[in-house]
């Protein structure tokens, strides 16, 4: 079968950056790092078409983290290939087992979540023998025990032609943690882009990027400062009684400190680690407050300690009785009722003004840590008649949230210009078709790269965008700021590397097979 007969080239068209990656990731199993918005998923569209076209009876699977990722992937394959709508089949959880153990038989293209497929494979359900491409989605996710790891390994065991594709805009800022995820997903070769290559230039618009820096308030200062007692003086117990080395933790630190007690005490009941579990857990939810207190509004802050002062748990239990926590928390109460607010609340009031002032139309997303402090921005820039929603996840036991259709139709209303702002959480940075804006605002700084590679991807689509970090001074924001910024120099510079050893290795290493498949893409390129 033919690429023309597979891929539908009135809509289908690939940007050179586009073209030189495929062409690499139809030979070997590859990794993909683009900027978020950049056209990753057309590179998987185009790959499963030529295996297709190779391998005319096999069939391809695409996998994401979410439904409405993989709903987005269903809809390219309908939009850029000729292959039947039945047949590409969108199988989840919702699907009885037995209705899915049909479609997986008659559909040729398969797009699912990687733990309803690997339930599937665990059961029975499913075999990867006549798979010819897999695609896995969001390949940052394959560490440790994801489902993406076990996916990949049956694929390899069981398929007679695998090829495997990862996506990402950002593997992480480690090389041992990139390693595992090509180790994890069998990677062959690495292809990067960023705006400086060659290919990609033509395609990017100029990003302008501005800190605008507050100063912690006042107010907050004392209460800081109680907290910070408490935290001493747990992490000098910690210390004297040798289980920490240093007298400044990180919270990772803490956080693996807290596994490895939990892990001794539930093999053996060693009750000699007891005020160790209680010591570090204390410490950590410490470090959770300090945290909201440089960086958060204060109803958010008032509402995390809260919830600890009306816990059940001993951890929490302990901490609301101290007498530091009791002025802390009528000290934040106080505040709340006197409607204090972070200066960052308001710095976000006066740009957001400014710019719809300036372009009637304008499209911002603003990006905040905490459902509380996305609700609080949303009310504020209402009441200054601003028009704007929220983008949240969707709802648990424990907290409201949107349904996937509301999300969908609130993202539709964005794209149609029916309101100005939308303030998201994390939700907003992950693979979803979010608008391109004019705007993109961090309320707080994250450490985490991937998050502001993806959080940067929404702008500079188009049109030339800016993104703005609101920066408490001398606080975890400007540390965080800083953190990301290192680990995404850190990420490229691996990766750039990695794809330069793999390219040296293929210049050596040319075959007759290779050259005729690339005379194949070059034809339908034509």
């Amino acid at each position: 079968m033919e690429l023309s007969e597979l891929l539908n080239k009135e809509s289908f068209e690939l940007r050179d950056y586009q073209r030189n990656i495929a062409e690499q990731a139809t030979e070997k199993n590859t990794l993909v790092v683009l900027p978020t918005g950049t056209g990753k998923t057309l590179i998987a569209v185009f790959v499963a078409a030529h295996m297709l076209s190779e391998h005319p009876d096999s069939k391809v699977l695409i996998t994401s983290p979410t439904r409405p990722l993989n709903a987005q992937h269903k809809k390219s394959f309908e939009k850029f290939t000729y292959i039947e709508p039945d047949e590409i089949q969108l199988i989840t959880g919702k699907i009885l087992p037995d209705d899915r153990k049909e479609l997986y038989k008659r559909a040729r293209i398969i797009v699912s979540t990687p733990q309803c497929i690997k339930n599937d494979l665990e059961n029975g359900r499913i075999s990867l023998a006549n798979f010819s491409f897999i695609t896995f989605d969001e390949a940052h996710r394959c560490v440790k025990d994801y489902a993406y790891t076990y996916i990949a390994k049956k694929y390899v065991e069981q398929a007679a032609h695998p090829l495997i594709l990862g996506l990402t805009a950002s593997p992480g800022g480690s090389r041992e943690k990139i390693n595992e995820i090509k180790e994890n997903l069998f990677i062959r070769a690495v292809e990067i882009r960023s705006e400086t290559d060659d290919d990609m230039k033509p395609y990017t618009k100029e990003i302008e990027k501005e800190c605008v820096y507050v100063d912690f308030p006042e107010e907050f200062k004392p209460i800081k400062e109680l907290f910070e007692q408490c935290l001493r003086d747990d992490v000098f117990w910690l210390r004297d009684h040798h289980f920490l080395q240093t007298l400044r933790p990180s919270r990772k630190a803490l956080l693996m400190l807290q596994k490895r007690f939990g892990s001794i005490f539930s093999r053996g009941k060693n009750y000699a680690y007891f005020w160790a579990i209680m010591k570090v857990a204390r410490a950590i939810k410490l470090e959770y407050i300090l945290e909201l207190i440089e960086t958060q509004d204060t109803s958010t802050l008032f509402e995390y300690m809260q919830k600890v002062a009306q816990s059940t748990k001993k951890t929490d239990k302990n901490l609301a009785k101290d007498r530091r926590f009791v002025e802390a928390y009528d000290a934040v109460k106080n505040l709340l009722e006197a409607g204090f607010e972070h200066p960052k609340m308001t710095k976000v009031q006066e740009i957001v003004d400014r710019l719809v002032k300036e372009k009637s139309n304008v499209k911002i997303i603003i990006f905040a840590n905490y459902r509380s402090t996305v609700e609080k921005i949303k009310n504020v820039l209402l009441r200054r008649g601003i028009s704007a929603e929220q983008f949240i996840g969707q709802a648990t036991r424990e907290r409201k949230g949107l349904s996937q259709e509301k999300q969908i139709e609130t993202l539709n209303r964005f794209r149609c210009e029916e309101f100005n702002v939308l303030v998201a959480t994390s939700i907003g940075e992950e693979g979803l078709d979010v608008p391109a804006v004019d705007y993109a605002m961090f309320y707080e700084a994250v450490p985490s790269e991937i998050r502001t590679i993806q959080r940067r991807g929404r702008v500079g689509r188009q049109v030339a965008g800016k993104i703005i970090f609101l920066l408490t001074k001398e606080t975890r924001d400007e540390a965080y700021y800083w953190s990301a910024a290192r680990k995404e120099r850190t990420m490229k510079g691996v990766l750039y590397d990695m794809k330069n050893v793999h390219s040296a290795k293929d210049s050596s290493l040319k075959t007759q097979k290779k050259k005729e498949s690339k005379k194949i893409l070059s034809d339908w390129f034509e």
